[in-house]
């Protein structure tokens, strides 16, 4: 069996990527939205629900460094789109919370992201070929099986 080389792989999809994210960031920014890292923090926070996150575990989960998710988080509380609660049995500790409007800004980012994914997906595939797409992908979500590595 032929070893598939990864940059047949890698380069497109790397490529198609960055192609989407700079469609969907020109959307937002025309409708007047903030982009997607302030989505991206807000749907974790909806995610978490009333218990809210601490910024080391929003940290993991946007993959950002530390002051990056600081910084962020700043301004989406001066904006008033989540509020910072005191950790119960830390002190010094926070807690990230969305607030209602922060929930009703993710939604209408939302509205736009989406469209614009279809937009840019939809028409390249066929029902049949979007579930391949997404099996194939998938494939490099799980770890290469031992007898590969």
């Amino acid at each position: 069996m032929e070893t598939p080389d990864p940059f047949e792989i890698w380069l497109p999809l790397a490529r198609a990527h960055k192609s989407i994210l700079t469609s969907v960031e020109a959307a937002l920014k025309q409708a007047g939205l903030p982009g997607l890292d302030w989505y991206d923090l807000l749907w974790e926070l909806e995610c978490a629900g009333s218990d809210g996150l601490r910024p080391f575990e929003l940290q993991e989960k946007l993959l950002l460094p530390q002051y990056g998710v600081s910084r962020l988080a700043d301004r989406l509380a001066k904006a008033g789109l989540l509020e910072r609660l005191t950790c119960n049995g830390d002190g010094r500790g926070q807690v990230l919370v969305i607030t209602p409007e922060g929930a009703a800004m993710r939604a209408r980012v939302w509205t736009v992201y989406s469209d614009t994914m279809q937009q840019a997906v939809t028409p390249h595939f066929s029902a049949g070929e979007a579930r391949r797409l997404a099996e194939l992908l998938a494939k490099l979500l799980r770890p290469a099986p031992a007898d590969k590595i």
